[in-house]
């Protein structure tokens, strides 16, 4: 940071802000974690104490238990009036609409789950949705972001409100530091409106299944978005063409419209079974005493290597160490699964040549867990990830012009694994002019 103003850095309550300032009310100097010249005077080590003290009431202020979805988290996607789609959606969970009955657009949309048009489902998971709703909204705020957009920002967890609209241009990075069970709650006001492009991106441990979305009035997500985190709107979603949703859409009042997206129903990734040793010798087993002879004299002497026990002595078990078998089902409850993950590469290239960079979206799912996924480019190893979703730039500009090969393989906790292929042709780079002077 520096002191004319011209360029610095912000870091406050967990969101880091290039180039601007956060508002708190009050003057922009140094917060001071302990107070008072005096817990600087009595020495380093309570000066330590206290800062470490501070930091862990702040860090225990932040956690956030999860918002309980209920019967709702079934869904992908859950409309109050009407659900409507246009072109090739598919929805990875269930679809529903209450207490209106009309879902249509499926064909030539892909439901992987199960349509619910009204109904004892469909009406328990509207119910379920408004308590969340209601969790959500009643969350204390811890940092208010009222008036500023998302894009560019990087926050870990906690709770962030906004008094009316919020928008998001560009790329929003959500970072869970290491914690799987990093909560992230947005508590907006009025309207949700993402930009054409714009992202929401996870990090270090973040889990879409974690991303609550509580949006006062109606949710837009703008043209090929790729967006993370459960919208509970209390009105309308709408996801315009290209969208795609790491997450669900789900509206309490009004209708939930669709165009030619992808909506992949959040799950959180299962906790890895851990092998638990066996005590060698249990307590109730009695030892030998020291009294009975290990061989007899009239039992003949056989090799060193076998050992002999008197026909009087009883047999003793033996107890090893093992490892407790895994059953036939897996962590998530999936017996026997031999199917590799299921994989969905977004912005490959179409039959056009590519003039430069660009950016893959992969999505990658699986019953028994994802081991790793790897990305190759012609051949080369570009990308490794174990996250269910992640990005990939592609470095075009810096190929020769021609054809190339994307391939994605993708490795599941059974040892199956999917291939998926992709062909791009690299345009011929412009020759310039020669120089004249």
């Amino acid at each position: 940071m520096t002191s004319n103003g011209t360029s610095y850095t912000l870091a406050l309550d967990g969101v880091h802000h290039a180039d601007g300032y956060i508002s708190t009310g009050h003057a922009h100097t140094p917060r001071r974690l302990v107070g008072g010249a005096a817990a600087t005077l009595r020495g380093p080590g309570l000066l330590v104490l206290a800062l470490l003290a501070a930091l862990a009431l702040a860090s225990s202020a932040r956690a956030q238990a999860p918002v309980f979805l209920g019967a709702a988290d079934d869904f992908g996607v859950l409309g109050a009036s009407t659900v409507t789609n246009t072109g090739l959606t598919e929805v990875t969970g269930d679809v529903g609409v209450s207490p209106g009955t009309a879902v249509t657009g499926f064909p030539p949309g892909i439901v992987n789950g199960t349509i619910y048009s009204a109904g004892a489902v469909a009406a328990q998971a509207q119910a379920d949705l408004t308590a969340a709703y209601n969790d959500a909204e009643g969350r204390a705020c811890q940092v208010d972001l009222t008036g500023q957009d998302l894009g560019g920002m990087t926050l870990t967890d906690g709770v962030y409100c906004f008094s009316s609209s919020v928008g998001l241009t560009g790329t929003l990075t959500l970072d869970a530091q290491g914690d799987p069970n990093a909560v992230f709650i947005f508590q907006i006001g009025s309207t949700l409106t993402t930009a054409s492009a714009s992202s929401v991106n996870l990090i270090n441990g973040a889990q879409s299944c974690m991303v609550v979305w509580q949006v006062g009035s109606s949710a837009t997500l703008g043209t090929t978005t790729a967006f993370s985190g459960n919208v509970l709107a209390l009105t309308s979603n709408t996801a315009t063409t290209g969208v795609t949703v790491d997450g669900r859409l789900l509206a309490q009042n009004g209708a939930v419209t669709l165009d030619s997206n992808t909506v992949t129903r959040a799950q959180c990734a299962a906790v890895p079974v851990v092998s638990v040793p066996v005590s060698v010798v249990p307590p109730s087993v009695p030892v030998v005493p020291p009294s009975v002879p290990v061989v007899p004299a009239s039992v003949p002497v056989v090799p060193a290597s076998v050992p002999v026990v008197p026909a009087s002595v009883p047999v003793l078990p033996v107890f090893l160490p093992v490892s407790v078998p895994v059953s036939a089902a897996t962590s998530s409850g999936t017996a026997n699964d031999e199917a590799g993950p299921v994989v969905n590469v977004h912005g490959a290239p179409g039959a056009s040549c590519v003039p430069g960079d660009f950016r893959l979206r992969i999505l990658v799912r699986d019953a028994s867990g994802i081991r790793r996924v790897d990305v190759f480019l012609d051949g080369r190893l570009v990308e490794r990830s174990t996250r269910r979703q992640f990005y990939v730039w592609i470095r075009a500009e810096r190929l020769l012009a021609g054809r190339h090969t994307l391939r994605v393989v993708a490795h599941d906790r059974e040892g199956n694994q999917t291939v998926q292929t992709r062909g791009f042709t690299r345009c011929n780079r412009p020759v310039s002019p020669p120089f004249t002077g």
